[in-house]
C-alpha cells in the first residue's frame, strides 16, 4: 500500500503562523524535503521535529522526484515544503504533485500560509475574479507575457523581487495605462508589513522614494 506525501505550507514572516496540523504532520512523516536544510531546520527546532531532512530545489527536483515517489510506493509518508509558503505556489513542488497524479499516489495539501492571499484581501480591488501570475519571465517572453495579461479583465496578481519592483511597476504603467490602481505588500506577516495602494504613478512614485526590502506582493485592478 503506498503512502502518502503532504504538501505543508510554513511560515512566510511570523513563526506562529505555523498551524497545529502542520506540526503534528511534519512530526508524523517519515522525512521531509525541503528548498534549503538550514532554513527548514531552524524552523524545525523551534518546534522540536526531529524528522530527517532531504533537499529538493529547483536545481535536484527532476532527479529527486522519481525517488520520491519510489518511497511513497514502498510506503513511506513524506513531507514537502519550502523556505516560505505553500509548496508548489511559485516554488518547488508542481513535479512532485504531476508525478503522483500519474502513479495515483495519495496527496493531501494543508491550508495554510500563501503570500497572495492576504495581498489580495488588504488590497480593496475586485478579489472575486483573479488571475495569480507569479512572477514575471525575468528577460525572455517578459513583454509578451504582460502584454497578456493588459488582456486579461481580472484583478491581476504578481510576485516581484525588491531589485526588479521599479521596472515592473513602469512596465505597468506602459502596458495597463497611466489610470490602473494597484496594491503593493511587502514583508507580509513580519515585523516591517507594509501596504501601498493607489494608481501606477503614485505606486512609482513611493517604490522610487525608499529602498523597498522584502518580497513583494503587487495586485493590479485589470477588470
Amino acid at each position: 500500500m503506498s503512502g502518502i506525501l503532504y504538501f505543508v505550507p510554513t511560515p512566510i514572516g511570523n513563526l506562529e503562523d505555523m498551524t497545529f496540523r502542520a506540526v503534528k504532520v511534519l512530526k508524523e512523516v517519515d522525512y521531509i524535503l525541503c528548498e534549503d536544510t538550514r532554513t527548514s531546520g531552524f524552523l524545525l527546532k523551534h518546534y522540536e521535529i526531529s524528522k530527517p531532512l532531504k533537499s529538493y530545489h529547483l536545481h535536484n527536483e527532476h532527479n529527486m522526484t522519481e525517488k520520491v515517489i519510489n518511497d511513497l510506493e514502498n510506503g513511506q509518508t513524506i513531507a514537502i515544503i519550502t523556505d516560505a509558503g505553500t509548496p508548489g505556489i511559485s516554488d518547488p513542488g508542481y513535479l512532485l504533485a504531476k508525478a503522483c497524479a500519474d502513479k495515483n499516489v495519495e496527496m493531501i495539501c494543508l491550508p495554510g500560509a500563501t503570500a497572495f492571499v492576504p495581498a489580495l484581501v488588504v488590497s480593496g480591488l475586485p478579489n472575486h475574479d483573479f488571475y495569480f501570475a507569479g512572477f514575471l519571465p525575468q528577460k525572455k517572453g517578459r513583454q509578451t507575457k504582460l502584454k497578456q495579461l493588459a488582456e486579461e479583465k481580472k484583478t491581476i496578481i504578481l510576485y516581484e523581487s525588491p531589485h526588479k519592483i521599479n521596472t515592473t511597476l513602469e512596465q505597468i504603467k506602459e502596458f495597463f495605462g497611466a489610470e490602473t490602481k494597484v496594491s503593493l505588500s511587502r514583508e507580509i506577516s513580519k515585523k516591517f508589513e507594509e501596504t501601498k495602494r493607489g494608481t501606477i504613478n503614485e505606486l512609482i512614485d513611493f517604490s522610487k522614494s525608499k529602498t523597498l526590502k522584502g518580497e513583494i506582493v503587487l495586485v493590479v485592478n485589470n477588470s
